[in-house]
């Protein structure tokens, strides 16, 4: 859906495939002029001062220019290749894995480690165990919990 959105957006804004804003006019239509309806007064500008840059490198102008392609000079650089092709390619690479995967599947499976600390089982276990002593009829924590033999008591006058 957004590759269709994407030259959709390119055909009728005259995006570049690189996204850095509107291409330039071609080379074989002329620059548009200002046409007006008077004739030519002192204080306008005449039609040779209206012809835009490009006029001039049609050879409207004093000389010729060759045509120079600022995408193939200024190559987007990525820093993964010096070859622009594969400089491209591993860079949306490095950004599929290092997204989709690292995080996406990264917090997927950081949800389902095991419960940490067992939390979850302590207190599973806690309410099977209080169900038990309820069916059998037993208070939930018996009076001699832990064994009186076995507790060390201090003297009684030693206060």
């Amino acid at each position: 859906m957004a590759a269709l959105l994407r030259v959709v957006l390119r055909r009728c804004c005259r995006l570049p495939a690189t996204g850095l804003g509107p291409l330039p006019a071609p080379a074989s239509a002329p620059a548009a002029r200002l046409l007006t309806g008077s004739a030519s007064t002192p204080g306008s500008a005449s039609a040779s001062a209206l012809a835009g840059p490009q006029d001039q490198a049609l050879g409207f102008g004093d000389g010729e220019q060759p045509e120079v392609n600022l995408y193939d000079k200024y190559p987007e650089y990525h820093g993964f290749s010096s070859d622009p092709v594969s400089d491209l390619w591993n860079m949306r690479m490095a950004f599929f894995f290092g997204i989709s995967l690292a995080i996406v599947m990264g917090s997927a499976f950081v949800h389902y480690l095991p419960d940490r600390g067992m939390r979850q089982w302590a207190r599973r276990e806690a309410e099977r165990r209080l169900k038990h002593l309820e069916t059998q009829g037993l208070p939930p924590i018996a009076e001699n919990y832990y064994d009186t033999e076995k507790i060390v008591l201090p003297p009684s006058g030693s206060e």
